[in-house]
């Protein structure tokens, strides 16, 4: 397992993989085929279902397994948005392959470095009168899906409201350091 190393509780909500939250209901032992004995496995539950289960080895396995973030980190990191840096991509050939790797380690900051990458980018290519690309549109869905469920979550907002709400905070932030630097 990718992650924090420590052992997660039944009812705990972590992030796992491309699937986003996942709601911890049990922890099972499984023997697999071609493996010697068993091993301990989570059983966890995508948000949002009720009959799903996901098995991932506790430890050992392959998509990222991390516990949710607090409410004080999201906040933050919302704060910080105006200094997280922009992806910086050489090569047309590689911007796919680094929203890829983005989006794999499951990490809220480089998913807001996707989101604001494509943002800025976005609004070039329109001053310039160009359309999205394909790629920036399915990379952005993705990114704001994982982060704005997790954000969802923990600030009680409704996932379809995030981006306002965000957008509104970092507005607010960017004017309170605009009348400071006026004083």
């Amino acid at each position: 397992m990718k992650g924090s190393g420590k052992m997660f509780e039944t009812g705990e909500y972590v992030v796992y993989g491309r699937t986003g939250i996942c709601q911890v209901t049990g922890v099972t032992t499984m023997r697999v085929d071609g493996s010697s004995g068993e091993k301990l496995y989570y059983v966890l539950r995508p948000g949002g279902e009720t009959d799903g289960k996901i098995f991932t080895p506790v430890k050992g396995g392959k998509q990222v397994l991390r516990g949710i973030i607090t409410r004080e980190e999201a906040e933050r990191l919302i704060d910080e948005i105006p200094s997280i840096e922009t992806l910086s991509i050489e090569n047309e050939k590689f911007r796919e392959d680094s929203y890829k790797k983005c989006i794999r380690t499951c990490e809220c900051r480089d998913l807001l470095r996707i989101i604001k990458t494509i943002y800025v980018r976005k609004q070039a290519r329109l001053s310039h009168g160009k359309k999205t690309t394909a790629t920036d549109e399915r990379y952005l869905k993705l990114a704001e899906d994982h982060l704005y469920s997790e954000f969802s979550m923990l600030l009680d907002i409704p996932k379809e409201h995030m981006a306002d709400y965000i957008e509104q905070r970092v507005h607010q932030q960017e004017e309170a350091e605009e009348q400071v630097c006026a004083v």
